[in-house]
């Protein structure tokens, strides 16, 4: 009987340990494996983390050269030398920024100042026919500015926001939440603003490497400024100037017509008044 209660406890202990609680297992297994909790933002990140494609740098672009220049020069006839110019300009492409012309009474001359644009490429065959209408060049002075890596760098950083553009679109497309909407939608409008931030700078490089600038200031010196000094100059200075002080005077007198008649009229009166009194006394003494 002891035999067979032995043997039965000894069965009982083995089911026990064969069969461990389930329950238990499940609830250990529960919190050990149970994925952790991602916020919205977090899904956002990633997901364009994994999506963004990488950043490819931008190869084969010619060089961007900016060149610009200026040029001072005398010359026989402004009137002429401008003609020329401008027949040049508009053969080669090009266009007037400003137009200016001046009198230096100082140094006795005529002056034009003009801002020329025109395409890069031309620029050199412009710059030999303005030098060909002078008589005696000041000065000549020309920059050369490569831009190239610029030009690159603004493309890649405008290629890599659009690329970004692309993967916020796709996202939006998936966004299942309204909270996950707006976020990718602020996302999209500060990305985009820096689109055209970027696209601006871009185009304003590329304006200033497709077109050229060149400052040409040309003069003509007046042939009396050597003579001033002379009699004759002297002399017909002083009869112009007399001329000018009488033309002044008549003016300044007409300017002056009610005091004039003022003065008149009392003129008047003290002449009758003295002959009233003239014949009075003629009265008295007759």
């Amino acid at each position: 009987m002891k035999q067979i209660i032995l043997v039965a406890l000894a069965i009982s202990m083995l089911s026990s340990c064969g069969n461990p609680k389930p329950k238990e297992l499940h609830v250990v297994d529960a919190v050990r494996f149970a994925p952790p909790v991602v916020k919205a933002d977090d899904e956002v990140m990633a997901k364009m983390a994994d999506d963004a494609p990488a950043a490819q740098p931008i190869t084969g672009t010619a060089k961007k050269i900016i060149k610009n220049g200026d040029v001072s020069f005398e010359t026989n006839n402004v009137s002429a030398a401008r003609k020329k110019i401008l027949t040049s300009l508009k053969n080669l492409g090009g266009y007037i920024a400003e137009d200016n012309e001046t009198r230096d009474d100082d140094r006795n001359r005529q002056e034009y100042t003009l801002k020329l644009r025109l395409p890069a490429k031309n620029f050199g065959l412009l710059l030999d026919s303005v030098s060909s209408t002078a008589s005696k060049i000041d000065s000549k002075n020309i920059s050369i500015k490569d831009v190239t890596s610029q030009f690159i760098d603004i493309k890649a950083q405008l290629a890599n926001s659009k690329a970004l553009e692309n993967t916020y679109l796709g996202l939006l497309n998936k966004a299942g939440k309204m909270g996950d909407v707006l976020q990718i939608e602020n996302k999209l409008t500060e990305i985009r603003t820096e689109i055209d931030s970027t696209q601006g700078s871009l185009n304003y490089l590329s304006r200033q490497v497709a077109y050229s600038s060149l400052d040409v200031t040309f003069y003509t010196k007046q042939a009396a400024a050597e003579n001033g000094n002379s009699m004759g100059a002297r002399l017909r200075d002083a009869i112009a100037n007399g001329w000018g002080t009488l033309q002044n005077l008549f003016f300044g007198l007409i300017s002056l017509w009610p005091l004039i008649l003022l003065m008149a009229f009392f003129c008047l009166l003290v002449r009758r008044w003295r002959r009233k009194r003239r014949q009075r006394k003629q009265t008295v003494s007759a």
